[in-house]
């Protein structure tokens, strides 16, 4: 099976979770007039734990990309926000009674970040481009929030 990335917009990635941007007006002027502040962009969400901000450095990854294993967090969401302005690879499938569905395939642009809902089946942190480093939040706390689903079949994702 061969996906084709498409544009990364919020209405289109709104059943998989939150696109972090600056896009519009910024909801309120802070500082003196000079920083705008784009409000509560992702609806973080937790169980039994806290959210933790952590740094992540991931190896660069090419078109077409082979996707083999997808994964959740059932306890908690994750945004996955880029410490560079390079488009990054954003994968999410359907859940189909506790096993992924039909996938899809997303393509940043320059200063979008993502956060996934609680649950959402994804493929891992997947940069195009060195050095490959997010600062990422989600939860942090005891017990088991993350479940993974090797794929029966590869799917190919190609560029759009």
């Amino acid at each position: 099976m061969v996906i084709r990335t498409q544009p990364l917009t919020a209405d289109a990635f709104a059943p998989y979770g939150d696109v972090l941007d600056c896009a519009g007006t910024p909801d309120k002027m802070i500082n003196e007039g000079l920083c705008g502040r784009f409000h509560d962009r992702a609806a973080l969400d937790f169980e039994d734990g806290r959210a933790g901000v952590s740094l992540f450095q991931a190896q660069p990854r090419d078109l077409p990309y082979e996707l083999t294993l997808l994964e959740r967090h059932p306890q908690g969401s994750q945004a996955f926000i880029p410490m560079s302005f390079d488009p990054f690879l954003v994968i999410v499938a359907q859940d189909l009674g506790n096993k992924p569905g039909e996938v899809a395939a997303f393509l940043t642009a320059q200063g979008q970040a993502i956060n996934f809902h609680k649950g959402t089946w994804h493929g891992v942190l997947t940069p195009l481009h060195a050095p490959g480093l997010f600062a990422v939040v989600d939860r942090i706390g005891d017990g088991a929030n993350l479940e993974e689903f090797r794929l029966e079949h590869p799917v190919m994702i190609e560029r759009g």
